[in-house]
C-alpha cells in the first residue's frame, strides 16, 4: 500500500471554543409558575344608571386563594357537626370525670412512666402468631332462662339468677373449628362486644356467662406458639368485665350527684354498693371449675377496695394457693403473670415486705420498662442491699439495675450515690467473671453519666481485677464489650487517649486476632466520628500504635477483604493527620507511615497520593513561584514517590501513579524528575500481562492499556523535548514500546492507539498548544514552529499511517469486514478532524476509506448520513470550502 503524506490542519483552538459555546438564551419569568397557589379572580358587575345615557356595568375584581376541599364541605366539618349534636347528661360527665381521676390515681401510683399494657399487648399479638388451625369450645346455655316476664320479689329474682348460672353449667356445647388465626381473633372480639351488648342492656348473668367461658379457654394449648396472642385476647375481655363491674358498684355509691373522693376508704361506701360488691364475689366463688372462677375473681380483684382498706392484701395469698391446682405448667405460668399485671402496686408492696425477694425483684427489673426503673433507683437499691444473698447473688441485681440504667437515665441528683452504692458491692466480687459480667454493665453508665476522671478509677479497678493469674484471657468477650462502650461515649480522642488507664486497658489483650478486632473498632470511631485533621501527638502516637498492631497482623493466609479493611482504617487515620502549614513534618509523617505500613499495598498508594497533593499545596502556597527551599522540598516528595512505587505489585497502579507522579513533578517544574517517571512508565508496559485480576475475575488487559495510553498522550502533548535526547524523544521510545508489545490476534486496539498518537502528533504541529503547565515552556514554545521540528513531526505520522493502513488491510478478510468497515471509518473521521485536506494525497486516502468502509455493506448508514450532513455543514464555514468537492465524492451507498 502507498505512502500517504501527512499535513495537519491548522487550529484555531480559541475560534472553535466559540463556535462550539451554547448560545445564550435569555429568560423571561412571567406571571405563571406550575408551583403558584391556584388564584381565583372573582368579577362582581353592578349595573348603574344615569340620567340621559344607557345602562353600563362597574365591575371589581378581588383574588383569593380558594381550598378545593374547604369549598366541597361548604365550610362546614361532619367530625364536628356530629360532636355539636351531641348532648352528654350530666350524670355521665360527671362520671367519666371521676373515671379520668381513677385513672390518674392509678398511674401516679406506678408512674406515668410506666409502660402500659397496651403497647406490651400489641408487640405480643405481632409476634406470636400461627398457621395451624384453632378452635373454640363454646358452652351456651338454654333459652329457659332469659328474663320474658316480670319478676316481682327478690327472692325469686335470685333463684331464677342462680338457675341461670347452673343452666350455664349443664348447658349444650358448641364447637367451632378449623378456625384461622384471624377467624380466632374475629370470633373473640365479637364475644368482647358480646359482652359489652349484655351489660348495656342489663343482662349481668349472660355477661358473667360470656367471661367464664372465655376464661376456659385459657386451658386449651394445643397450640402453644399462639397461647400468648390468645392470652391477651381473652385478658381482654376479663379487663372490661372487670372495669364493668367497678364502675357499676362505684357508680351506685354516688348520693345527689356527689362522687367519692380520690381516695375513698371503705367508709364512704353506702350499704348497696357493698351488698352488690360482695354479691359479684359470691356469684363467682360458686364457678365450679378453678380456671375460669380464679380468672373472674382476679379481674375484679380492685373492688375489694369498696369492702376493706386490706381486702385485696387479704386475698393475693389466696389467689397465689389457687394458682398451684393448675396442672398445666404453661396455663400456670400466664395465670400468675395475669395476677401480677392485675395487682401490680400491691406485688411491689410484697416484694419489698419478703426478705427472700432477690428473684422476685429481678424479675421485676428484667421485665419492667428501663424509665420506670431508672426513675426509681435508688429504691430498688435499697431493697437489693435488704435482699438475702444466698438464694440469689446481689451482684447480679446490681447488674440488672445496671441493664436498666444503660437504656434510661435516673434522677441526676441520685446519679454518683448510685454509682457509689453499686461499686462498692462490684468491687469485693472475688470471682473475676462474676466481676466483669457486672462491671461491664456498670461501665456505660460511667461513662454516659462522668468524666474520664471516674471512667479511669473504673477501668484502674477492672485492670486491678482481671490482671491476677491472667483472668482477663477468660473474658475477652466482656473486655471488648467494655472498650466499644468506652469509646461509643468518648468521641474527643484527646480525651480518651488522656485516660491513664485506657492504654493500659488494651494491653490486656493478648490473644492477636481479639486485639486486632479490638483496634478495628476503635479506628472506625475515630474516622465516623473525628471531623477535623489532628496533629495532636498523644492521638497520633497512640493511634500509630493501633494502626501497626493491625498492620503487623496481616501475614500470607490473610483475607484480601481484610486486607482491604485494614488498610481503608490506615488510611482513613492517615487522611486525618494534618500538620497545617509544616510540610517538613507531614512529609516525615508520610515516611514514618511507610515504614510501618509496608504490607500493605492500598496504604502505600494513598500515602504517594498524600505526598503528591503535599507538593501542590506546596505549589499553590508559593503560587509557582518556588524558592529554593520549596523547590528542595518538592524534589523530596517527587523522590519519596519515586523510591515508593516500585515496591508497588499491581501493574496498572504502578502506571498510574508514575503518570501521576510525573505530571505533579511536571507542574512543580521538576523536569528531569518528569522525565525519570515517564521513562519508567514507557519501560513498565511490556510487562502488562494478557489478563489481569480484576475483582477476583480474570480479564483482558489490553482496554486498560489503551486507556492509559490515551491518558499518557494527552501528558506528552505539554512534555518539553529534554536537550540531550533529540526531538519527541518520549513519543519515539513509546511507539517502539507499542510496536514491539505482543497484541492479541483479532484485538484491533494497536490501531486505536495509533490512532490516538496521530491526534497527539497533529496537536504537536500546532504553533500554540491547547493547553499548557504554567510555567513550563512546552514544545511549541521551544521550536517556535520550526520547520525540522514539524518534519520530524510528519515523518513519525506518516510511520503511524502506515501501520494502521497496513492493519487494515490483514482485515480484507470475511470473518473480519465488519471490524475493517468500523476501523476504516474511524480513520477517516480522524484524518476529517486533524489532517489538512487540501492536500491532493490525504484527500485521496479520505475517499477511499469512506469507500472501504461501505464496500462490502458493512457500514451503519445511519452514521455515514450523519458524517457527510457534517461535513457539507463544515464546508460552509471560512476556509473549510475545499470541503465541498469532498462531500460530492462522498456518495452513500445502500446495503442492496
Amino acid at each position: 500500500m502507498a505512502v500517504f503524506p501527512w499535513h495537519s490542519r491548522n487550529r484555531n483552538y480559541k475560534a472553535e471554543f466559540a463556535s462550539c459555546r451554547l448560545e445564550a438564551v435569555p429568560l423571561e419569568f412571567g406571571d405563571y409558575h406550575p408551583l403558584k397557589p391556584i388564584t381565583v379572580t372573582e368579577s362582581k358587575t353592578k349595573k348603574v344608571s344615569r340620567k340621559g345615557s344607557t345602562s353600563s356595568t362597574s365591575s371589581s375584581s378581588s383574588s383569593s386563594v380558594v381550598d378545593p376541599l374547604s369549598s366541597v364541605l361548604d365550610g362546614t366539618d361532619p367530625l364536628s357537626m356530629f360532636a355539636a349534636s351531641a348532648d352528654p347528661a350530666s350524670l355521665a360527665a360527671t362520671t367519666d370525670n371521676s373515671r379520668k381521676k381513677r385513672d390518674r390515681d392509678d398511674n401516679s401510683i406506678v408512674g406515668s412512666d410506666f409502660e402500659p399494657w397496651a403497647s406490651k399487648r400489641g408487640e405480643i399479638l405481632a409476634r406470636y402468631t400461627t398457621t395451624e388451625k384453632l378452635s373454640i369450645n363454646l358452652f351456651m346455655g338454654s333459652e329457659k332462662g332469659k328474663a320474658g316476664t316480670a319478676i316481682s320479689a327478690m327472692s325469686e329474682k335470685v333463684r331464677t339468677r342462680l338457675e341461670e348460672l347452673d343452666d350455664f353449667e349443664e348447658g349444650s356445647q358448641k364447637e367451632l373449628l378449623n378456625l384461622t388465626q384471624q377467624d380466632y381473633v374475629n370470633r373473640i372480639e365479637e364475644l368482647n362486644q358480646s359482652l359489652k351488648d349484655a351489660w348495656a342492656s342489663d343482662q349481668k348473668v349472660k355477661a358473667l356467662k360470656i367471661v367464664i367461658q372465655c376464661s376456659k379457654l385459657l386451658s386449651d394449648t394445643s397450640v402453644i406458639q399462639f397461647y400468648p396472642s390468645k392470652f391477651v385476647l381473652i385478658t381482654d375481655i376479663l379487663d372490661t368485665f372487670g372495669k364493668l363491674v367497678y364502675e357499676r358498684i362505684f357508680s351506685m355509691c354516688m348520693d345527689n350527684h356527689s362522687i367519692l373522693p380520690d381516695h375513698f376508704s371503705p367508709e364512704n361506701v353506702n350499704d348497696t354498693a357493698k351488698e352488690t360488691c360482695l354479691n359479684w364475689f359470691f356469684k363467682i366463688a360458686s364457678i365450679r371449675e378453678l380456671i375460669p372462677r380464679f380468672y373472674v375473681e382476679a379481674s375484679i380483684l380492685k373492688c375489694n377496695k369498696f369492702l376493706s382498706k386490706t381486702g385485696i392484701s387479704e386475698c393475693l395469698p389466696r389467689l397465689t394457693c389457687m394458682v398451684r391446682g393448675i396442672g398445666d405448667p404453661l396455663v400456670s405460668v400466664y395465670a400468675r403473670a395475669y395476677l401480677c399485671r392485675a395487682l401490680l402496686t400491691e406485688m411491689m408492696e410484697r416484694c419489698k415486705k419478703l426478705a427472700n425477694n432477690a428473684l422476685l425483684l429481678n424479675s421485676v427489673m428484667s421485665a419492667f420498662r428501663a424509665e420506670f426503673i431508672a426513675t426509681r433507683s435508688m429504691d430498688f437499691i435499697g431493697m437489693i442491699k435488704e435482699c438475702d444473698e444466698s438464694g440469689f447473688p446481689k451482684h447480679l441485681l446490681f447488674r440488672s439495675l445496671g441493664l436498666n440504667l444503660a437504656l434510661a437515665n435516673p434522677p441526676e441528683s441520685d446519679r454518683l450515690q448510685i454509682l457509689n452504692e453499686a461499686w462498692k458491692v462490684i468491687t469485693k466480687l472475688k470471682n473475676p467473671q462474676d466481676y466483669i459480667n457486672c462491671a461491664e454493665v456498670w461501665v456505660e453508665y460511667t461513662c454516659k453519666h462522668f468524666t474520664k476522671r471516674e471512667v479511669n478509677t473504673v477501668l484502674a479497678d477492672v485492670i486491678k481485677h482481671m490482671t491476677p493469674d491472667r483472668a482477663f484471657e477468660d473474658s475477652y468477650p466482656q473486655l471488648q464489650s467494655i472498650i466499644k462502650k468506652v469509646i461509643a461515649h468518648f468521641h474527643d480522642f484527646s480525651v480518651l487517649f488522656s485516660v491513664e488507664k485506657f492504654l493500659p486497658f488494651l494491653d490486656m489483650f493478648q490473644k492477636e486476632s481479639v486485639r486486632v478486632e479490638v483496634c478495628k473498632c476503635i479506628m472506625e470511631v475515630f474516622i465516623k466520628h473525628q471531623q477535623e485533621p489532628t496533629k495532636d501527638p498523644v492521638i497520633l502516637n497512640a493511634l500509630l500504635h493501633i494502626c501497626k498492631t493491625m498492620h503487623d497482623s496481616v501475614n500470607a493466609l490473610t483475607l484480601e477483604d481484610e486486607k482491604r479493611m485494614l488498610a481503608y482504617l490506615i488510611n482513613g487515620f492517615i487522611k486525618m493527620v494534618s500538620f497545617g502549614r509544616d510540610f517538613e513534618q507531614q512529609l516525615s509523617f508520610y515516611v514514618e507511615a511507610r515504614s510501618m505500613f509496608s504490607n500493605l499495598e492500598p496504604v502505600l498508594v494513598q500515602l504517594i497520593h498524600s505526598v503528591n497533593r503535599l507538593a501542590m499545596e506546596t505549589r499553590k502556597v508559593m503560587k509557582g513561584n518556588h524558592s529554593r527551599k520549596t523547590a528542595a522540598f518538592v524534589r523530596a516528595c517527587v523522590a519519596y514517590c519515586f523510591i515508593t512505587i516500585p515496591s508497588l505489585v499491581g501493574i496498572f497502579t504502578r502506571l498510574n501513579l508514575y503518570l501521576h507522579s510525573g505530571q505533579v513533578a511536571l507542574a512543580n517544574q521538576c523536569l528531569s524528575q518528569a522525565d525519570a517517571f515517564f521513562k519508567a512508565a514507557i519501560s513498565l508496559v511490556p510487562e502488562v500481562p494478557k489478563m489481569i485480576n480484576i475483582d477476583g475475575k480474570m480479564r483482558p488487559s489490553e482496554s486498560f492499556l489503551l486507556e492509559f495510553l490515551c491518558n499518557f498522550f494527552s501528558t506528552l502533548l505539554i512534555v518539553p523535548d529534554h536537550p540531550e535526547h533529540g526531538v519527541l524523544f518520549l513519543v519515539r521510545e513509546l511507539l517502539n514500546v507499542i510496536q514491539d508489545y505482543t497484541w492479541e490476534d483479532n484485538s484491533d486496539e494497536k490501531i486505536r492507539i495509533y490512532t490516538c498518537v496521530l491526534h497527539l502528533l497533529s496537536a504537536m504541529s500546532q504553533e500554540t498548544y491547547l493547553y499548557h503547565v504554567d510555567k513550563v515552556d512546552s514544545n511549541d514554545s521551544l521550536y517556535g514552529g520550526d520547520s525540522k521540528f514539524l518534519a520530524e513531526n510528519n515523518k513519525l505520522c506518516e510511520t503511524v499511517m502506515a501501520q494502521i493502513l497496513e492493519h487494515l488491510k490483514t482485515l480484507a478478510k470475511d470473518e473480519a469486514l465488519k471490524r475493517q468497515s468500523s476501523l476504516g471509518l474511524s480513520f477517516f473521521n480522524s484524518i476529517l478532524a486533524h489532517g489538512d485536506l487540501r492536500s491532493n494525497r490525504l484527500n485521496q486516502l479520505s475517499v477511499n476509506l469512506w469507500h472501504l468502509a461501505q464496500r462490502h455493506g458493512c457500514a451503519d448508514t445511519r452514521t455515514m448520513v450523519k458524517t457527510l450532513e457534517y461535513i457539507k455543514k463544515r464546508s460552509k464555514h471560512p476556509d473549510m470550502g475545499h470541503l465541498t468537492d469532498l462531500a460530492l465524492r462522498l456518495p452513500l451507498q445502500t446495503r442492496t
